[in-house]
């Protein structure tokens, strides 16, 4: 439980004498430098990723497209009447959709490969330089990808893919950095920041592609985004550090408070139970289409499924790893496993929005995700007021509520999630269906 807080040594009373070291300011502070610049970092991650999927169609040669595509011949006439000027000087080439497909999924290709590797490498040489160079070869790539795709469909699909490779590394590598510089109490917030701008990068980048496409024409999709890469690399190199130990303009306060908060806390476990979650979401993601796909589960079967064991095993271990006393490792494990098992949750009521609404998913995920900042900015003011003398049964306290809060959002959710596009959200032009 320590490891919430503070990993501080414990008197015979059973009462941890708490740093010494206070809180340093939020403004301006090296840390929330750090997560900011990473939220920019992974808006710009994302927006290199998901262009393609909006440049391709102007890309593409209609005439193919309608040529093999018999529900576009039957709309032809109906978008004829809805058509919008594009600017056309972009080239246009004749592929398929069995080609368009392989090139929108070469993408996962390297992506795939440097997900473990990433994590590895980023311990032993640093967070900041391959997360900085992933960032920078998926952007330098883009830029190339109009000469890929004039080459030919073969060094497009390879280009993407080495765009995965890129990208693969970089949520390891930032990991791998904030075991460094997350005070306990802060991790939640600093990597709420950072990781926020994925999201944030996909809602935006994708309709903006589609401007860039209608009023310039897809080759500037790759070149501005490129461009903005290279950009914030210069910054990231610039103002970032592996460590707080080796940052040029951090404050001796909040140096001290950071490595204080962290000094018997080894990196690596650190990161472990972060690790675990982000293995978990990937493996969970898989197992529930596979769930709806092969065995013909609900949707809203899987999403409770998901969510329960998202949210009830990690209010099991949490409470658990109040009553285990001085046993340091199986703290470590039982969060480890507390911490995993939320990656469930990415399969569960995360991914709700797309299900009820898919034409608002962006809207119900910004509102959301606002309120779900609301207990990291709370939650450990309350952790502190409520545990005065940081003794265990304090702790205990603490570790119930947050157990309490976790079964609540799992009853409510299985109670009343629903899995079918709602009727409210019919009234748009998409025509979802689940």
């Amino acid at each position: 439980m320590a490891s919430l807080n503070r990993e501080v040594p414990r008197t015979g009373s059973g009462t941890m004498i708490a740093s010494s070291t206070s809180k340093t300011p939020v403004c301006c502070s090296a840390r929330y430098n750090l997560a900011v610049l990473a939220f920019f970092g992974f808006f710009i991650l994302y927006a290199l990723r998901v262009n393609l999927s909006v440049a391709l169609v102007d890309m593409v040669d209609s005439n193919t497209t309608l040529a093999n595509n018999r529900t576009s011949k039957e709309c032809a006439e109906h978008s004829a009447s809805m058509k919008v000027t594009h600017n056309h000087t972009g080239k246009r080439y004749k592929w398929d959709a069995e080609t368009q497909g392989w090139i929108l999924g070469s993408f996962f290709y390297g992506y795939i490969i440097t997900q473990i590797p990433g994590g590895y490498v980023a311990s032993k040489v640093g967070g900041k330089l391959l997360l900085g160079f992933g960032i920078l070869g998926t952007a330098v790539f883009t830029l190339f990808t109009p000469i890929a795709a004039d080459i030919g469909v073969g060094a497009l699909i390879a280009l993407r893919a080495l765009e995965g490779l890129g990208e693969g590394v970089t949520f390891p590598a930032m990991h791998a950095m904030w075991s460094s510089w997350a005070p306990p109490l802060e991790r939640s917030k600093l990597l709420s920041i950072s990781y926020a701008g994925a999201q944030l990068g996909t809602v935006i980048s994708l309709p903006l592609s589609g401007i860039i496409c209608v009023y310039m024409d897809w080759t500037y999709v790759f070149y501005l985004f490129g461009i903005v890469g290279i950009i914030w690399f210069v910054l990231w190199i610039w103002l970032v550090s592996n460590t707080p130990e080796t940052h040029k303009t951090i404050s001796h306060q909040e140096k001290e408070y950071i490595l204080s908060s962290l000094k018997n806390q080894n990196g690596i476990l650190s990161a472990v139970p972060y690790f675990g979650c982000w293995l978990c979401m990937l493996m969970s993601g898989q197992a529930a289409d596979h769930l709806r796909a092969k065995w013909n589960f609900s949707t809203v079967c899987v999403r409770k499924f998901f969510s329960l064991i998202g949210m009830i095993g990690p209010a099991v271990f949490l409470v658990a790893a109040g009553f285990i006393g001085c046993d340091y490792s199986l703290a470590v494990a039982f969060l480890t496993i507390s911490t995993t098992l939320g990656g469930f949750c990415s399969s569960g009521f995360s991914i709700n929005h797309l299900d009820i609404a898919p034409s608002y998913a962006g809207i119900l995920l910004g509102i959301t995700n606002s309120f779900a900042t609301i207990p990291g900015m709370i939650g450990p003011v309350i952790a502190k007021s409520l545990t005065p003398e940081n003794t265990i049964r304090e702790w205990q306290t603490v570790f119930w509520i947050a157990a309490a809060i976790n079964v609540f959002g799992a009853i409510f959710f299985t109670l009343f999630g629903k899995g079918e596009v709602q009727n409210w959200a019919l009234d748009d032009h998409h025509g979802h269906r689940n």
